[in-house]
Order: C-alpha cells, then structure tokens, then sequence
C-alpha cells in the first residue's frame, strides 16, 4: 500500500513546492499601482497650483473656475486616480500585515467601498459644482 503521508515525507523541499508557484495576479495590481501613480504626478502638480492660485478666492470665483471644462475634467480624474491608487495601496498593506482571514476579507471590503463611495462622491460633487447654474 502506498501511504500518501509517507510520500510527501520523502519529498525534497524543492518537490513539495513545485507547482504551488506565483498565479502572477500580483503582476495586474503592481502595474496599476505603478500606473495610478504615474497619473498623479502631473495630476497632482496641476491639483496644487490650483490650490495656489485659488487660495482666498470665494464661491463665485471657484464655480467659475471649476466650470471650465478643463478644470473640472483634471479634478475628476485627479479624485479617481487618488482614490484607486490608495485603495490599491492600502490593499497591499492589509494582505501583507493582517493575518486573520475574516479582519482581512473585512478590511479589504471596507477598503475597496470605502474608496468607491468617497471616489463616487467626490466626483457627484465635481459634477454638480460645474454643472450647477
């Protein structure tokens, strides 16, 4: 009789884990990651200077502004880039350091909504600023 136990005792190290390699789904996340970031740095440098520029400016000047087509599409996708690039972020970090299977699955999913209804909100607002007569 051929005892199954018996077998995998008598396996290399290197045979027990042949097989059991990467299922490069880290490759996706690690390239938008990247991806997300390099969106944010223009995204980013354009968002504060136009916080500089509009420091002490009322309502009426930011509806303006924001009512340019330009401005309002940057800030779009400023808060979308934001938002999916710390939800990626904060992924990594709960994968890697939390250890319990319900705190991470829950953790992920606070996470990942979390993002999308601050993201979707921020974005509702954008449009309705801009759009508002």
């Amino acid at each position: 009789m051929n005892n199954p136990n018996r077998s995998r005792a008598l396996r290399s190290k290197l045979g027990r884990v042949r097989g059991l390699g990467s299922t490069h789904e880290g490759v996706h996340h690690w390239w938008a990651q990247r991806m997300s970031a390099v969106a944010l740095l223009p995204l980013s440098l354009w968002f504060i200077y136009s916080l500089i520029t509009l420091t002490g400016a009322d309502y009426a000047v930011f509806h303006s502004w924001l009512s340019e087509f330009g401005n309002s599409v940057f800030l779009v996708l400023f808060i979308v880039a934001m938002f999916h690039h710390a939800q990626l972020g904060m992924q990594v970090v709960i994968e890697d350091y939390v250890h319990g299977e319900v705190w991470k699955m829950g953790l992920l999913l606070c996470i990942k909504y979390g993002a999308v209804l601050f993201g979707a909100s921020g974005v509702f607002a954008v449009l309705k600023i801009s759009l508002a007569g």
